[in-house]
């Protein structure tokens, strides 16, 4: 496994990280065994970077790597996001961000996780109703008892990402980040480099968009994140699927699977940008690893990203309510 730093003195983690989310959450039923698996196979191919969230499954996806890291907990570099509060029923109720809560939500994710310490924590939003220095002035208190290695941010833009460092230090900023999604690049990359903050990015495939293995109409209906994201509904689905298209062309150029050659593209956008995918499958899992072995000039690069541009992408990636709680939109 190639590794990276979340910047240049931040912690070493595998440059290909994995997404967990999936396997409890958002994308419709999983197979638990088949997830635990997937699991397993990436700890064993030297995945360390995990990430996950408390509200994933309401607890069910911290329970889920805590098996999987049971008796090697060293070989894990587990970050967790809070803050999101769920019903009974999986509706999504708001946030939480006070100081008393965060440290109520580690406790208990703690517990789940049947570990000491969350290698790094990081609000799921930044609030509009608490102050980032309380944010991440809560988390530095958990920091110093020791039940937080490192503090993180999550969607946040550069304005925030300063005020948060100065209030303590920011080790990695998560955010989307694709070839069809690029508000990481300008001034929020620029900040994080700058400040010395790593990347960890998600929704590298654009969920599942960029596999090349999604049809027009494949989540109308459907109890899927996907089915509501304005990216995959009717004429923005059609546009979309046209750019996957090029990316399925250049792919063949290079004989792997657009999926492959979209995280090659992430793989090779800096060493402090370590790209995650959200594979729930074992034959997900070892496609994406094969994307390590990929090596892109720059010229294909810049060939890919003009026959790809942002600019064409049809819809944004969350509804007009979930991109109004993105800080790193404004």
């Amino acid at each position: 496994m190639k590794m990276r730093n979340l910047g240049p003195s931040g912690p070493t983690v595998s440059a290909l990280g994995l997404g967990a989310m999936g396997m409890s959450d958002f994308y419709g039923p999983a197979d638990e065994a088949e997830s635990r698996a997937t699991l397993d196979a990436a700890l064993n191919a030297g995945v360390t970077l995990i990430d996950t969230a408390d509200f994933y499954g309401s607890g069910h996806n911290e329970m889920l790597i805590a098996e999987a890291i049971a008796g090697r907990r060293d070989k894990a570099f587990i970050q967790v996001k809070f803050g999101v509060m769920r019903d009974p029923g999986g509706g999504f109720i708001g946030g939480d961000y006070r100081p008393v809560a965060i440290k109520n939500a580690l406790a208990q994710s703690l517990r789940r996780l049947k570990t000491d310490h969350v290698d790094l924590y990081q609000p799921a939003r930044v609030p509009a109703d608490i102050p980032i220095e309380e944010v991440v002035g809560a988390v530095a208190d958990l920091q110093t008892q020791g039940y937080v290695r490192h503090i993180g941010l999550s969607e946040a833009g550069p304005e925030t990402i300063r005020r948060a460092h100065r209030a303590a230090p920011i080790t990695a900023l998560q955010i989307e980040y694709s070839l069809i999604s690029r508000t990481l690049e300008g001034a929020i990359l620029r900040t994080c480099r700058e400040l010395g903050l790593g990347v960890t990015a998600y929704g590298v495939l654009s969920r599942g968009l960029l596999s090349g293995r999604i049809a027009r109409d494949a989540y109308a209906g459907k109890r899927d994140f996907r089915a509501m994201a304005p990216r995959f509904q009717g004429d923005n689905m059609s546009q979309n699927l046209a750019l996957v298209e090029t990316l399925r062309d250049f792919a063949s150029q290079k004989s792997v699977t657009p999926g492959q050659l979209a995280i090659a593209w992430a793989l090779h956008k800096g060493d402090d940008i370590c790209p995650m995918i959200g594979a729930r499958r074992r034959d997900q899992l070892t496609e994406a690893l094969g994307a390590l072995e990929i090596t892109l000039s720059q010229a294909e690069i810049a060939a890919l990203e003009t026959a790809m541009p942002a600019s064409a992408v049809a819809g944004d990636r969350y509804d007009a309510h979930g991109m109004a709680m993105l800080d790193s939109e404004k």
